[in-house]
């Protein structure tokens, strides 16, 4: 396994692993008929958008020359953000890559990444119902931030996110 950052030939993959990935993950979080809407299509483009331009940064977690996962990152979308603020703002890996070490290799690489970057400290947001993310991200070094909790509308359901954070530092 080895991480690089994405290309736009890789935009099918990641759109691909994300679609996947949410209908494993929040399948008990979301809707079926929410889930059964997710367009790979819409998502490519976004993607590939993304890459183009660089924002988010997104690095790519290949095994066996495919994309087993991917992250995306940047500055915080937050309304209290500050200039050394980022965000992750996506990790998903293919569920057959789940619990192999892919995800924390790519939340490091990421990591180092943004310390060069200058940013210190690192936030994200998580549905609460999703316990193994939460699991992911505490045993990563992230910690809750009280009094975020929110709720997130998607295609009519709603679920309610919290956000989690972190120093970062080398």
């Amino acid at each position: 396994m080895y991480i690089e950052p994405a290309s736009v030939d890789d935009a099918f993959a990641i759109a691909e692993i994300h679609v996947i990935a949410w209908q494993h993950t929040y399948r008990d979080i979301l809707p079926a008929e929410v889930l059964a809407q997710l367009s790979v299509q819409q998502r490519e483009a976004m993607w590939a958008d993304s890459i183009a331009k660089g924002v988010p940064e997104l690095l790519v977690a290949r095994t066996e020359d495919q994309v087993a996962g991917f992250i995306a990152f940047g500055p915080s979308r937050d309304e209290d953000r500050t200039p050394e603020s980022a965000e992750i703002w996506a990790i998903y890996l293919r569920p057959t890559a789940l619990s192999k070490g892919i995800g924390r290799a790519l939340w490091l690489a990421a990591n180092q990444r943004m310390i060069k970057q200058g940013y210190r400290s690192v936030s994200l947001w998580v549905f609460i119902a999703n316990q193994r993310a939460i699991k992911f991200y505490t045993a990563a070094g992230f910690r809750v931030q009280p009094k975020t909790q929110k709720d997130s509308t998607l295609g009519g359901a709603q679920a309610q996110k919290i956000r989690y954070v972190q120093v970062i530092s080398e």
